[in-house]
């Protein structure tokens, strides 16, 4: 009789314990993870190599802000034959990372891709020239073999040209010899160009790294001039928009987190970020001083945190203003950015 009283205690608890289990089962999930464990698979693609340009997501992946989003994301990086548009529009990329001029030329060619979150507030591009050239304004620059990046990276340019009365096109220009840049310095520290394109954050301090003083420089600032356009932003096609609304807010949310984190800890985020390098190509140094002004380009001064990766409506109208004006696009932009998945992620709970 013991060994028996014994064998129903034991069923009791068992259906008891099911009984709970099964009861569990029906309660909200205390976390955004499936049953099935599965994580949302998101692809981005990267505009360029591996490096602090973009910091932001790196620190999101490196910290698990991704996975804390339910999210399993794949960071491809870029390169000079690599067209983040293309790698979207044919499904390689869920999401890619590109300039707003590049974005706008695209939609107006009918490609339905959107900037969902423009974590680039200004134009970093500078046009640089050693003074011994004698280019101290655009009016200088007549008869001068100037290098300029294509690819779509070639707008801001173009638009400069238009400002002040050169022909604009890159290929057999009339006004001044056009080269097709590499992305390296070594033509123009070697002067085969009497002004050549440069980044703040990158190609700039390649100069003074090799030795050029700021003082032996004059600079073009595209801003200045009134023809900065916005620059790296994040941007999906209107399918992806409809079918990965959700997964999309997830990945801003983390993205987000990421970039803040970056800019309050520009050490901490270059050490994610020389775990993605190419050693071979490139040094800590190097990588803290893009960082760092990476940052003012993300967080301009008096930017909210809250407000990283937001449109800004008047600098995206004066980009596209600019677009048309200089024969960027054909028409007024149309429906080309969105607030609305980024202003969910900000309702994310941390």
């Amino acid at each position: 009789m013991k060994g028996r009283k014994g064998l129903i205690v034991c069923m009791v608890t068992v259906l008891v314990l099911s009984a709970l289990l099964a009861g569990c089962g029906n309660e909200p999930a205390a976390s955004s993870t499936p049953v099935s464990g599965q994580m949302d698979k998101l692809t981005l693609q990267l505009k360029w190599l591996d490096q602090a340009q973009f910091a932001g997501f790196y620190v999101a992946a490196e910290k698990g802000y991704y996975k804390e989003q339910n999210l399993d994301v794949t960071i491809l990086p870029g390169g000079p034959d690599v067209v983040p548009s293309q790698k979207v529009l044919t499904g390689a990329a869920d999401v890619g990372v590109d300039w707003v001029g590049s974005l706008l030329a695209n939609r107006d060619k009918g490609q339905p891709i959107v900037d969902i979150f423009q974590h680039y507030q200004t134009s970093g591009l500078y046009l640089i020239s050693k003074k011994k050239a004698g280019i101290n304004s655009p009016k200088d620059l007549k008869g001068k073999k100037v290098g300029v990046w294509t690819g779509g990276n070639e707008f801001e340019f173009r638009a400069l040209m238009d400002k002040y009365g050169y022909d604009n096109s890159i290929d057999n220009n009339r006004d001044m010899t056009i080269i097709k840049q590499g992305f390296e310095m070594d033509t123009f520290l070697n002067d085969q160009l009497d002004a050549a394109s440069a980044m703040i954050y990158n190609e700039y301090h390649v100069v003074l790294e090799a030795g050029v003083k700021p003082e032996e420089l004059n600079v073009i600032n595209y801003n200045d001039e009134g023809v900065g356009m916005l620059e790296d932003h994040l941007f999906a096609t209107e399918d992806t928009i409809r079918n990965k609304r959700d997964a999309l807010i997830r990945f801003l949310a983390a993205s987000q987190k990421g970039w803040i984190d970056a800019v309050k800890d520009p050490n901490g985020a270059v050490d994610a970020v020389m775990k993605r390098v190419d050693a071979a190509t490139t040094n800590r140094e190097h990588q803290v001083t893009m960082m760092q002004e990476v940052a003012k380009l993300v967080m301009p001064a008096g930017l909210d945190e809250s407000k990283v990766g937001f449109i800004d409506e008047a600098k995206f109208k004066t980009t596209a203003d600019i677009a048309l004006k200089f024969n960027v696009i054909s028409k007024p932009a149309e429906n080309a950015y969105t607030n609305e998945l980024v202003e969910e992620a900000v309702k994310i709970k941390k």
